[in-house]
């Protein structure tokens, strides 16, 4: 019996990576159809629920965007060190890193000026978040280390010392003995630009395209590819490895710790054992769907921010909001899938591949 086996095309088929996306994105929706129908529900009704409460109004789409800011900060933060060939597993625990240290700025600063604290807490976030990075950072460049291990460890730590300060030295005295932080002052809450979105949307917007110009036009961004598809062409170059790398992961661990602040001065308002809620790993989806290019982490954000939202609204219908868990993974193997398939043709065991036929000249 012949075996199948897969062979390069000469050009991958037309519609690339978002042509990948959309298929994903149907092939999760079938299943999920199909999922739905098995438990009993009515997937028309579930669906056009989840639409309602993630993208029906002003007021559905503000809570989405706010869902998406961290997303897209966190898938940022990934691909940012995707793009030199890193893997930063490290931003749920970075987020965490980023919250703490605002958090910390709000307590000391609680009577400063409204503009004055938040730029505070916000540079301090990305300060905690990229001194988290700043040990798998050196371990990497000076040592070898696999940097997936050592942020992904970290994840631990953070996540530990998060519960360490809400249950004992910053445990808000009238939370009536629950684990929670006081909450922020007042002029600590970033304002919002219409409905309940906050201005962390304009502030990701910003991260996100500087960061993207960055990598794609200057001399940095070059030799951040350059580095990610060649080690010996980097060092042939003139490229010091160790020094991108130390660089490249600080600033990963940066965004990823901005996007802690964010969440916790525009929707969280005070530390809690949840505020990374899963966005670091969700991020790390996020920058594989976008190939780890950081211009395409906003679209797939707003789309997984919808996923999770109207996967929340389902739960008054008796339907568990693991829905959009399910979802998101389909989308993500499903998009493989397909991305494969658009570079790939299946060929049998002794089946020459097409070889284009020459034009005569």
């Amino acid at each position: 019996m012949k075996r199948p086996r897969l062979n390069l095309r000469e050009a991958p088929l037309p519609g690339g990576q978002p042509l990948a996306f959309a298929i994903g994105l149907t092939i999760a929706l079938f299943v999920g159809m199909l999922l739905l129908l098995g438990a009993g529900h009515d997937p028309v009704r579930i669906y056009s629920r989840m639409f309602e409460a993630s993208l029906g109004g002003p007021d559905a789409w503000a809570v989405t965007l706010n869902r998406a800011v961290p997303l897209g900060l966190a898938g940022l933060a990934v691909a940012i060190a995707g793009s030199m060939g890193l893997w930063n597993i490290g931003a749920e625990g970075q987020i965490m890193a980023g919250a703490i240290a605002a958090s910390w700025v709000a307590r000391i600063g609680g009577d400063w000026p409204g503009l004055v604290l938040i730029v505070a807490m916000l540079l301090a976030a990305l300060g905690g978040g990229g001194l988290l990075a700043v040990g798998p950072a050196i371990a990497r460049a000076k040592l070898g280390v696999n940097e997936i291990i050592t942020t992904l460890m970290l994840n631990e730590v953070a996540i530990r010392l998060v519960q360490w300060l809400i249950h004992g030295p910053w445990k808000d005295p009238g939370a009536h003995n629950f684990p929670l932080a006081p909450m922020l002052p007042d002029q600590a809450r970033l304002p919002t630009l219409f409905s309940r979105a906050h201005y962390g949307l304009l502030i990701a917007a910003a991260v996100i395209l500087i960061s993207s110009l960055a990598v794609r036009y200057t001399a940095w961004g070059y030799e951040l590819r350059i580095a990610g598809s060649s080690e010996a062409t980097a060092r042939y170059s003139g490229i010091s490895l160790s020094r991108k790398i130390l660089t490249v992961l600080v600033i990963s661990g940066g965004i990823a710790g901005l996007a802690g602040g964010v969440e916790l001065t525009g929707t969280a308002d005070r530390l809690t054992e949840s505020i990374s809620n899963g966005f670091g790993f969700a991020g790390i989806i996020v920058a594989a769907l976008a190939l780890m290019r950081p211009s395409g982490v906003a679209v797939v954000a707003l789309l997984f921010g919808a996923v999770q939202i109207g996967g929340q609204s389902i739960q008054t219908l008796g339907v568990s909001s693991s829905v959009s868990t399910i979802l998101q993974a389909f989308v993500l193997f499903g998009a493989i899938g397909a991305g494969v398939f658009s570079r790939y043709r299946i060929l049998l065991e002794g089946e020459a591949p097409a070889v284009p036929e020459k034009v005569n000249q």
